[in-house]
């Protein structure tokens, strides 16, 4: 067993700034339709939680990366932030085999101009 951790921080202006030139092209090569889903549900605030979701991506890659080949064996797409049922942030890693990963556990915290995220991977 051993447990591996990530972390990041990102400025929302960045990634509200992409959104605005990009559009679509980037909303759809980096988040999921959940996640779009969920971020366009928040009004005033969408960007910061887009923001805190790519900031759990990078998080999750830099746990994750003793695992994978290369960075070009993993996609934006391929780790999903949602909530459960009381709200808590959880992240799904979508290109690992379960059987490899015991816990997922994210921390996310976000505000007008930062969004930051912990990712801890507890594998078997």
């Amino acid at each position: 067993m051993k447990i591996k951790c990530g972390v990041d921080i990102i400025e929302v202006s960045r990634i509200q700034n992409s959104i605005e030139t990009l559009g679509d092209k980037f909303l759809n090569k980096v988040y999921t339709k959940k996640e779009i889903n969920y971020c366009e549900s928040k009004g005033k605030t969408k960007f910061e939680h887009y923001a805190a979701r790519f900031a759990v991506k990078e998080a999750a890659f830099k746990a994750l990366s003793e695992e994978v080949k290369d960075k070009f064996s993993i996609s934006w797409k391929d780790i999903e932030t949602t909530n459960d049922k009381n709200g808590r942030p959880k992240a799904e890693i979508l290109f690992l085999n379960d059987n490899k990963i015991e816990n997922v556990d994210v921390s996310i915290s976000h505000c007008k101009d930062y969004a930051v995220a912990n990712v801890n991977v507890l594998f078997k």
